[in-house]
């Protein structure tokens, strides 16, 4: 235990280097998408998450959209905690067999105009859980898909433009709401 704690103090601690984009291409892409929001909907863009089976990989990088680095809510795009008061559902993961119900009840609690953005590779498909006893397949089999950010995990970045390119052609009446 001792060793343990002489090689923590010596050796630099094991992190990742911070994401290669820069922040003003950061800072240019949000604003962007906060300027969407309020005129596609003459408001803040209010995101609900749903997570309807996932390993949780797109969560950490859905939670990452709030963190110092990111920290989207400074442009007006917040997550809130009920269906009734979002415009964007995103759902992670393969949709389970248990929570199924609860994603339709989600849907149908959602107002409108309201869009649903599949976000990762399993919420398209099933990913590598495609084909389990406990799962149904994609999002798109249990509710209408608008948008899919592809990844295992997309970045926040690219949920950002994910999220950019929907409220466009939202805006350009491509999107039934």
């Amino acid at each position: 235990m001792r060793k343990l704690l002489f090689e923590s103090l010596i050796r630099r601690p094991l992190t990742e280097r911070a994401p290669a984009a820069g922040d003003a291409a950061l800072a240019e892409l949000a604003a962007a998408l906060g300027d969407a929001a309020r005129r596609r909907l003459g408001r803040s863009l209010s995101i609900r998450e749903v997570d309807a089976g996932s390993c949780n990989g797109c969560e950490l990088e859905i939670h990452a959209l709030n963190n110092a680095y990111y920290d989207v809510e400074r442009f007006g795009i917040r997550f809130v905690a009920s269906p009734r008061h979002a415009d964007v559902l995103l759902v992670t993961g393969p949709v389970t067999r248990n929570m199924r119900d609860a994603l339709e009840r989600t849907y149908h609690a959602t107002p409108n105009p309201k869009w649903v953005v599949a976000v990762g590779d399993c919420a398209r498909d099933g990913g590598c859980f495609a084909g389990s006893y406990a799962v149904v397949g994609g999002v798109r089999e249990v509710v209408p898909v608008d948008l899919h950010i592809p990844g295992c995990p997309p970045t926040p970045m690219a949920m950002l433009q994910g999220l950019l390119a929907l409220l466009e052609r939202a805006d350009k009446g491509a999107t039934a709401p």
